[in-house]
C-alpha cells in the first residue's frame, strides 16, 4: 500500500444549481483523458458521500502531490456568475467532517489542507481555509 501522509480538499468548481456527483466528473476526467476520476471522495450537495478513487490508487487532483495524498472533492465552489464561491451546504461539511476523520483512523494523516494551500497553486479551490475548519470541528 503506498503511503499516504495528508488529505487535500478540492472543489468542483461546479454552480449551485449543478445537482453533480461522481459520476459526472468521472466523465469529464475521463473525457480529458485520464484513466478514472482523479479525486478518492466526492460529497454531493446533499451531503452524500460517493467513492472515487480507490485509496489504494495514487490521485490526479493536485501535480507533485498526488502519491501521498487522498483527495476529497466538494461539489460546488463558484456562484452562479462562475467565480469563486464558499456555498457549501451544512450537509456537506457535515460528511467532510465525517470523511476526514474515518480518514485518519485509516491512515497516518500529517495534514489536511485545500488545493488553494499547495505551493504554486493559483486556484481558490476549494473557496474557504480547509486548515480553520479542521481546527473548528
Amino acid at each position: 500500500m503506498r503511503q499516504i501522509n495528508r488529505i487535500i480538499v478540492h472543489c468542483s468548481a461546479t454552480k449551485p444549481s449543478m445537482d453533480i456527483g461522481v459520476e459526472e466528473i468521472r466523465r469529464w476526467h475521463i473525457d480529458r483523458g485520464w484513466s478514472d476520476i482523479g479525486y478518492h471522495w466526492v460529497i454531493a450537495r446533499d451531503g452524500m458521500v460517493e467513492k472515487g478513487r480507490s485509496e489504494k490508487v495514487a490521485g490526479a487532483h493536485a501535480r507533485g502531490h498526488n502519491q501521498d495524498s487522498i483527495a476529497i472533492c466538494l461539489v460546488g465552489g463558484i456562484n452562479e456568475d462562475g467565480k469563486p464561491d464558499c456555498n457549501y451546504t451544512a450537509a456537506q461539511y457535515k460528511a467532510l467532517n465525517d470523511t476526514i476523520n474515518g480518514i485518519y483512523m485509516r491512515h497516518n494523516i500529517h495534514e489536511v489542507l485545500g488545493h488553494r494551500d499547495l505551493a504554486g497553486v493559483t486556484k481558490a479551490c476549494p473557496c474557504f481555509d480547509v486548515r480553520s475548519f479542521i481546527l473548528a470541528c
